[in-house]
Formats: structure tokens, sequence, C-alpha cells
């Protein structure tokens, strides 16, 4: 999962960077409402927190702007403005939830889970399977032929991502950038080392092998 934060409170940002980086969702932060809508409009994000209060653009307008042009990436607004009518213009611009400062990651992550599996530009299923290989994202846990695998959170990250793509190719590009939160360096082998751990994990005890490397490619999660 990849979330897009617009947060001019450096304090406020860093803290949610850091909590979806611990359950493996990649971050991107933005400063400004400007910064914030040039992302939107450049890359693919499954959730999109903003606040209102922002810089060059306001939150509000940012949103609308989103929504204008076509953007339907689920939106929950954090902002300190606690009332009814504040509430009502946030949803109104085209936000899809509202939560007040100050706020708990938990229920701010659920909320996150809670739209995605709603969204119907992308839904999101509560389990995912490939052959004798189960991922439940509700739980967090996975399986192969009944047997539980631990996962640490970026194992479990790429394991979602590659299952949401199984049968095909995903390029080191790509998992960099879907399963971390930065852009690609051809001298970096973080990539290799974390599929590397989850081959160790979902096919080193097994006779068939679901994790294919592609040569110059990236790799592919498939059952043949």
């Amino acid at each position: 999962m990849r979330i897009l934060v617009i947060e001019d409170d450096r304090k406020i940002s860093s803290f949610l960077k850091k909590g979806f980086k611990e359950v493996g969702y990649a971050a991107d932060v933005a400063g400004d409402g400007e910064e914030g809508l040039l992302l939107a409009r450049q890359d693919h994000y499954d959730a999109i927190v903003a606040d209102l209060m922002l810089p060059k653009l306001d939150g509000l307008g940012m949103i609308e702007r989103v929504r204008a042009e076509g953007i339907d990436t689920p939106v929950i607004i954090l902002s300190a403005k606690r009332s009814v009518d504040d509430r009502i213009r946030g949803l109104q611009a085209g936000g899809d939830d509202y939560m007040v400062k100050p706020f708990s990651f938990s229920e701010l992550l659920v909320r996150v889970q809670t739209l995605l599996r709603r969204s119907q530009r992308t839904p999101q299923a509560t389990i995912l399977e490939v052959g004798d290989l189960k991922l439940n994202l509700t739980e967090h846990t996975a399986e192969r032929g009944g047997e539980e695998i631990d996962l640490q959170p970026r194992e479990f990250a790429l394991l979602e991502y590659m299952m949401r793509n199984a049968g095909r190719v995903v390029t080191k590009t790509a998992i960099l950038e879907h399963v971390y939160d930065y852009s690609f360096d051809p001298q970096t082998n973080v990539v290799d080392v974390l599929v590397c751990r989850l081959r160790n994990r979902i096919d080193k005890p097994f006779d068939q092998k679901l994790i294919h490397t592609i040569r110059g490619v990236g790799y592919v999660l498939k059952t043949d």
C-alpha cells in the first residue's frame, strides 16, 4: 500500500510516515497543498491523508482540485477544526472521512483500511490466495499449505504486492516504490535481499516454488 500524507507540521508528518512504515505501508510526504496536488497527479496512491490548514493551497482547495481532475483516491482529512460545519465542508469538498486532531494512529490506520476495502476504484479483498498460499490482510497473517508463516512487515508488504499482481512481472523499481518510499537506485540491492528473505519464508520449505526471477526485468509470483 502507498499513502500520500499532506501535512505541514513536520512532527505529525514524521509520526505518520513512521507509523505507516511500521505496518508495511510506503508513505510519501508533502509539506503544502500545491506539492500534495502535484504528487496526487503524478503517482498512484491507495489513500491520501491531508490536513486542512496548509500553506500555498489549503486542504479544501487541494481536495476540490483533485476531485475536479477525476482523481478518486480515498481522502481522510486530519484537522484541528472540530465543528460540525467544518466536517461538512470537508466532506462536501470531496473528503471521504474526517478525523479531529489530536488523533490515535491506530484509529487512523483502521479508517484507512476501511476506506480501502470500500473503495470502488480498487476493491480490497481481505484474503488473497495464490495456489496454497493465503494472505489474510485483516489479521495480518500468512500461511501456505495450512502452515502459518511468520513475516516481517516489509516481507508482508512485498508478498501482498506480488499476490495482488500474481502472474504479472513486477520490476525492482515498482517494488521500491510500493514497498519502500524512495525512487529506484540502480546500485541498491535492498529488493534482492528482501525477495531472498521472502523466498526463504514461503518457498524454501516447499517443493513447488512460487517466486520466479525474470532476469533483467524483475520477479513474478505464479503457480506454474
